[in-house]
């Protein structure tokens, strides 16, 4: 349900050490000259991945992860700055914004009530978000809130929900607004967008990319898989929203860029002097093909490089048929496990001496007990 300060997904964070979306500021440790003026936009992180940009138009000494309060058309917002500086400028060139642009503007830094205020809504959001899921099915509603985001004034409540057909939920509005007396947005988000934001950890043992560091989703298809010799698994394919996975489109083109160098076609076959070899399995990034008989079950298979199989084909087309020497069979060490019999070899009173030591420990030690309170002049008689 997201950190303490709004910056990550994965929870446990209060102090704004987690890296979600972080972006290193490389002009911060450079001095700008004496006729420039510090650039007076600032990048504002709420919580996920949503970033806003103000104007500090007061001139506030605002420095990296300081909690500010910030303007909105209908009250106000409590975010942690995320950026500052010339770095700002190529962010908005980034989202298509300008620099003479009409942002909102910094109200000031948040005093101690105000981060009261905005870990309290924090605090909210788990048992507004129960509450709300039963009562959108009380309603029979086909859809999944995921997440909830309290204004910093706690006048608004941003609810996200995934649905696959379209909702009426203007009912659900109306009982939400009674329920907890705030104004109510919904919004819909994809499945990834969904994944995102309450984060998880992967098959591969790490947390999310989309939850660390992941803002742009593209299309992942089954040819990405299919390239890279995959098996079509569906289980094994699809990430944690049920879609398939975004780090299938990670190495692709490293992929794509080795394939150009396999020879074209589907079903390979290349002539041999010993018969018809066809193509059974390979090795992309190593560039290497493996080739059985066509005709022969069970028949030893034929490891060749791209350069050899493509030699092979040129030569095919000559009419001549190569001889390739098949790999030599490594003979395998046959392992002879002899058979010993330790059965009578072990002593079968050897755990009867033990307890008859045992026994005769402690027969010695309640004898020395009674010596001892004997001897005792303190002891009181009876």
């Amino acid at each position: 349900m997201g950190c303490g300060t709004g910056g990550c997904s994965s929870g446990g964070c209060s102090t704004g050490g987690c890296n979600k979306l972080n972006t290193y500021d490389w002009l911060g440790m450079m001095e700008l000259p004496a006729y420039m003026k510090p650039f007076d936009v600032i990048e504002v992180r709420f919580k996920g991945t949503r970033k806003e940009y103000y104007r500090n138009s007061h001139k506030l000494d605002i420095t990296l992860n300081d909690v500010v309060v910030v303007e909105l058309e209908n009250g106000y917002d409590i975010g942690k700055v995320s950026m500052k500086g010339e770095l700002v400028k190529l962010q908005l060139k980034k989202n298509g914004l300008r620099e003479d642009e009409e942002f909102r503007k910094i109200i000031r830094r948040a005093n101690d009530s105000d981060v009261q205020r905005w870990k309290e809504n924090q605090e909210l959001e788990v048992p507004t978000m129960y509450k709300a899921r039963t009562i959108a099915l009380q309603l029979g509603l086909s859809m999944k809130l995921s997440d909830v985001e309290y204004q910093g004034d706690r006048r608004k409540a941003t609810f996200f929900y995934t649905a696959e057909e379209r909702v009426d939920f203007r009912e659900l509005i109306k009982k939400l607004a009674d329920a907890f007396k705030v104004r109510i947005e919904m919004r819909q988000i994809g499945y990834r967008q969904e994944a995102g934001r309450l984060g998880a950890i992967g098959s591969c043992g790490r947390e999310l990319c989309c939850s660390t560091w992941l803002t742009d989703f593209k299309m992942v298809h089954t040819s990405a898989a299919r390239y890279q010799n995959l098996s079509l698994n569906p289980l094994k394919l699809s990430g944690q929203c049920g879609r398939l996975k975004c780090c299938l489109n990670f190495e692709l083109d490293n992929y794509l860029e080795a394939m150009k160098d396999f020879p074209e076609g589907d079903h390979i076959k290349i002539e041999l002097a010993n018969g018809v070899y066809k193509l059974i399995k390979t090795d992309i990034l190593k560039r290497l093909m493996w080739f059985v008989p066509e005709f022969e079950f069970g028949g030893d298979w034929l490891s060749l490089s791209t350069d050899q199989v493509k030699s092979i084909q040129a030569q095919n087309r000559n009419g001549e048929k190569p001889e390739i020497a098949a790999p030599k069979k490594e003979q395998k060490k046959v392992v002879e496990f002899e058979f010993k019999n330790d059965m009578g070899t072990g002593d079968l009173n050897r755990l009867d001496a033990r307890n008859k030591n045992k026994n005769k420990n402690k027969n010695r030690n309640n004898r020395n007990k009674i010596r001892n309170n004997n001897n005792n002049p303190n002891k009181p008689k009876n």
